[in-house]
């Protein structure tokens, strides 16, 4: 098969769960003779596409200016250099289907160009973006959990937040036309998808909510490559671990917060990008004991596993799948979430891990202690963890997948 893959961002620039397991995918279906291509916007000034070979994919990389939040929300709408350039992909590549992983900064009109073309696409929902601008529903006004568009006043109010404007000047009921527009043109793309894929439960329930067919939607959680499970690190410490994002949705405050009540033999590591929100990283630095590792490769994230007790996803908005608890699964590593969204559903509680209301210090510290003081508890929670799909079952489930898109369409077209 000739598989083309659209996604927002790619390696080596952006690093995220989405574009981490993009590259690992499509890397192993080129290594099991498909041919496969990457399409991806890039930030740069400007306007023009490159063409790179990464073991046998061949990246496509355009760009059209800058990644700004104004520019990538207008790019829904219409971006003629973008257009031209994936236009310029499909008439060198020949696609005989297209996997779109995430159009953020990139305009619907390619999607409306493979209908035209007649060539099959399928969705992956990694996020919550073609239904929230904010992509996992939290507010920027308030920093609550939202549950969807409200006459699309409540984006409106996200978007004058997030450019630091007043909640409700003059023109402020007007922001909520181009908003509901946006949502007008991925609904739409969504609708002539020949397959929507979701990575886990509740993601489906929440699209079907909010109007997706679900007979439409298929249930495919990602897979993850990883080394053999290591023995664990001989050590005395109590060691509790991070990895992502430092910014205060994924609540990082909140568990430097509730480890200052452990006592001083444990230790916190906190591994993530500290340039990517320097106020907050220097509030956590300035109100803890945690040790910072910085921006790490995948063979530290492997080497850091190895070494924790536990790991701790303390989340205040909506995660989508949460490649972490993957990767501490696949080390033997329990972990302690919140109790919000997908989280309540990738921990089994008392059996591989433990669960806490979102936010709550208090709750967040007990569960540690309990850990930290039980150490026949944290065995067990060892013990039950469930091997971890490898990214070769999700390609084998997916090229199935692929092939029955391939024999609807040609139906379809006699």
């Amino acid at each position: 098969m000739r598989i083309l893959h659209v996604v927002h961002q790619y390696p080596p620039d952006h690093t995220g769960g989405t574009e981490l397991f993009v590259s690992w995918f499509t890397h192993t279906l080129a290594q099991q003779g498909h041919e496969v291509a990457v399409f991806h916007r890039q930030s740069a000034a400007g306007s023009g596409m490159a063409q790179r070979d990464e073991s046998g994919i061949t990246i496509y990389s355009a760009w059209n200016g800058r990644f700004q939040p104004t520019s990538r929300f207008l790019t829904t709408f219409r971006s003629p250099p973008l257009q031209q350039a994936f236009n310029q992909v499909l008439a060198t590549f020949k696609p005989e289907l297209v996997h779109v992983h995430h159009l953020m900064g990139l305009p619907t009109q390619i999607l409306t160009s493979l209908t035209q073309k007649g060539i099959p696409y399928i969705v992956t929902l990694n996020d919550f973006w073609w239904v929230c601008a904010n992509a996992q529903l939290i507010t920027n006004y308030s920093q609550e959990i939202c549950t969807g568009p409200k006459a699309y006043l409540n984006c409106a109010k996200c978007v004058l937040a997030r450019a630091n404007q007043p909640q409700f000047p003059p023109a402020f009921p007007a922001l909520a036309i181009p908003l509901a527009w946006r949502n007008a043109h991925l609904r739409r793309a969504l609708k002539q998808a020949s397959q929507i894929i979701t990575p886990a439960k509740f993601v489906r329930q929440w699209y079907v909510e909010h109007g997706l067919p679900p007979e439409k939607i298929t249930l495919l959680p990602p897979g993850l490559n990883y080394p053999r499970r290591p023995l664990t690190s001989p050590h005395t410490s109590f060691r509790v671990g991070y990895l992502g994002g430092l910014s205060w949705q994924k609540g990082v405050h909140v568990l430097v917060e509730a480890f200052n009540q452990l006592p001083p033999t444990a230790e916190l590591w906190l591994a993530g990008d500290p340039d990517f929100d320097p106020t907050y990283v220097r509030r956590l630095k300035s109100s803890g004991r945690a040790q910072f590792l910085g921006k790490i490769n995948r063979q530290a994230v492997w080497e850091m596993l190895a070494q924790l007790d536990v790991v701790v996803v303390p989340s205040l908005w909506y995660e989508a799948f949460c490649l972490v608890i993957s990767e501490a699964f696949a080390m033997g590593v329990p972990v302690i979430a919140a109790n919000l969204g997908v989280l309540s559903e990738r921990i089994r509680p008392e059996v591989d891990g433990l669960l806490v209301p979102p936010g709550d210090v208090d709750q967040l510290a007990k569960a540690l202690l309990r850990l930290h003081d039980e150490p026949d508890l944290l065995a067990k929670l060892r013990q039950n963890i469930l091997p971890v799909p490898t990214v070769a079952d999700h390609v084998a489930a997916l090229t199935q997948l692929y092939h029955e898109m391939l024999k609807q369409n040609s139906k379809m077209r006699k």
